[in-house]
């Protein structure tokens, strides 16, 4: 028999199915045994009865986070038994066959429910930090938006190249992080702070409309604006001026942001979106003088927390004097 996915079990009831996953939470109601299993769809109620009595003996010895697999009877749950809040809320699985796959200790802390837990903590059990449902929301959210870039620059006629991670040093905001090679002693290759030169000439090339969803790499001090490591979108196109770029982006992230809530109707409504306002660089400068506001008080301020353009950048000079870039 094939392992089918707890959603699917919704359209099974009657039927015989295989499940595997991992124990999340343990209930005994009087000599009935019940175990929502979590595989990465969700939680499926599994009902252990004492007439199968090796299957409920083994049951009986179940944790919290051991992987197990199952056979068993698709059944809709009674009136009152109803779990709306899970998509397989409507069924239990009556189990006729348990095999425990893997046992587990007890983890550092809670799985099932999401509580904060220190940093040092998660980091070192990182695996089972993914575990829990905040985690994994957060990197299939990352995954959608990827997908939703990727599609929107492909109808747009953008070509996605994946330009080297090995390369040559070059002049950023940041240090390099530097990678020795045993072909060449004392030559070093550099991890990218940008794809800058190689996208400018995939333009020389010919190309004309160029993305990529770009790792680059900056060796800053930590702070909670700044990583070592990051991901960005990376675009370049040829034969165009600045209000076509602007035009570019702003259509972007408004669909990227239409597409991502489209599943929630109350909010889908509230949104509304308008051309991004533009500020000009003095202006800016003038009336915040950082690109991080203080954003304690509520300064009824149209730009605060909103997209704004920053356009007519000065050019800048480096003032010997100050050792910095001035305009």
């Amino acid at each position: 028999m094939k392992r089918i996915l707890s959603v699917k079990t919704i359209e099974k009831i009657g039927d015989e199915v295989k499940l595997a996953g991992w124990v999340h939470n343990r209930r005994d109601h009087g000599k009935i045994i019940f175990i929502d299993l979590r595989d990465k769809k969700g939680l499926t109620q599994l009902v252990f009865l004492p007439d199968n009595k090796d299957c409920y003996k083994l049951a009986n010895s179940l944790r919290n986070e051991w992987v197990i697999e199952i056979i068993g009877q698709v059944n809709k749950r009674p009136n009152g038994m109803i779990n709306d809040k899970i998509p397989t809320g409507e069924v239990e699985i009556e189990v006729k066959e348990l095999k425990i796959l893997n046992e587990a200790k007890t983890t550092p802390f809670e799985i099932a429910e999401y509580k904060e837990v220190g940093e040092e903590v998660r980091l070192k059990y990182r695996y089972l930090d993914l575990r829990r449902q905040k985690m994994k929301d957060n990197l299939i959210l990352r995954h959608k938006i990827i997908k939703l870039i990727r599609d929107f620059m492909d109808r747009k006629g953008f070509i996605e190249v994946e330009t080297p991670i090995l390369t040559k040093s070059t002049p950023e905001g940041a240090r390099d992080f530097l990678v020795p090679t045993h072909f060449n002693l004392g030559e070093f290759y550099a991890l990218p702070q940008a794809p800058q030169q190689l996208k400018q000439l995939l333009m020389v090339a010919g190309l004309e409309k160029y993305f990529q969803i770009a790792r680059c790499f900056r060796d800053e001090d930590l702070r909670g604006n700044r990583q070592p490591e990051f991901t960005q979108l990376d675009v370049e196109m040829s034969f165009i001026n600045e209000k076509n770029v602007m035009n570019l982006i702003e259509k972007l992230l408004i669909k990227t942001i239409q597409e991502l809530v489209v599943f929630d109707e109350k909010l889908s409504k509230k949104l509304t979106f308008k051309p991004f306002l533009k500020l000009d660089y003095k202006e800016a400068m003038e009336k915040y003088g950082t690109d991080s506001p203080d954003l304690r008080e509520d300064k009824k301020d149209p730009h605060e927390l909103a997209f704004v353009w920053i356009v007519n950048f000065p050019l800048f000079e480096w003032n010997d004097e100050e050792k910095r870039y001035d305009p």
